[in-house]
């Protein structure tokens, strides 16, 4: 058995030099992610350590719960910006944000409100209790208001989970899949680390994030993967490559 855990290959070495994140907490003081700049700072250089070479950090809104705005976003966007130049920080940094499929969000993109990851790509994410009623109603005005949604961690939805077919119904709705990188460490538990792998077999993902919150997140890097094959998760973490910017 302990021949079988030195042979996997920990998720840090799989993360390129040239790798772009797209699904971060990482502005201070805005959500559940970090709580200072200095957490924004020793986040950023870990991952930027790993071969993290630019950021799109993602804040939530979730309305009565994390009522942040396009305008309050991008004001803390450029302070915090302008704190990790002073610190001598290289990798670029800029904020879109992770929203949650409600009523608000409905509003925010019918006014065409939205924070997003490149062009019309938006990150969008479902409770975890279960999805929005109104879920295929949502993603199909959403594209009809011109965006692309990219559902994050569709592999954490529990809910999904004794219907995969539930997975391809979503992507024939036109959704996109980000893969949580710390599933494939079983981070979030065994069955959630089964699904995502599932998903990567059957190539339902587009990209992959990493979800940073805080330093344990950080840590779980270090873990092996427990995948059969690497092929697909290589890809996906190399599909980020299209939302490079600047």
């Amino acid at each position: 058995m302990l021949t079988f855990f030195k042979s996997k290959t920990r998720l840090k070495n799989l993360i390129p030099s040239n790798y772009i994140d797209i699904h971060s907490h990482l502005l201070p003081a805005i959500d559940d992610g970090a709580l200072t700049f200095e957490d924004t700072l020793r986040l950023t250089s870990a991952l930027q350590n790993f071969g993290t070479c630019q950021f799109i950090t993602t804040p939530h809104i979730i309305q009565h719960v994390w009522d942040n705005t396009f305008e309050g976003i991008k004001l803390k966007e450029k302070e915090t910006v302008l704190l990790l130049e002073k610190k001598d920080f290289k990798a670029p940094l800029k904020a879109a944000a992770e929203y949650l499929m409600d009523d608000q969000f409905v509003s925010l993109f019918q006014a065409g409100q939205l924070l997003t990851l490149k062009d019309n790509y938006v990150l969008v994410e479902m409770s975890y209790i279960n999805p929005p009623i109104q879920l295929y109603s949502i993603l199909f005005d959403l594209q009809v208001a011109g965006y692309i949604p990219v559902l994050a961690h569709p592999e954490r939805y529990l809910f999904y989970h004794n219907n995969l077919n539930e997975y391809n119904k979503l992507k024939k709705a036109g959704c996109l899949f980000q893969l949580n990188l710390l599933s494939v460490v079983g981070y979030y538990g065994s069955g959630i680390r089964k699904i995502a792998e599932q998903l990567l077999i059957k190539g339902l993902y587009s990209y992959v994030g990493s979800d940073v919150h805080h330093h344990k997140h950080i840590a779980a890097f270090n873990q092996p993967v427990y995948l059969k094959d690497l092929a697909p998760l290589k890809e996906a973490i190399s599909n980020n490559e299209f939302f490079r910017f600047g």
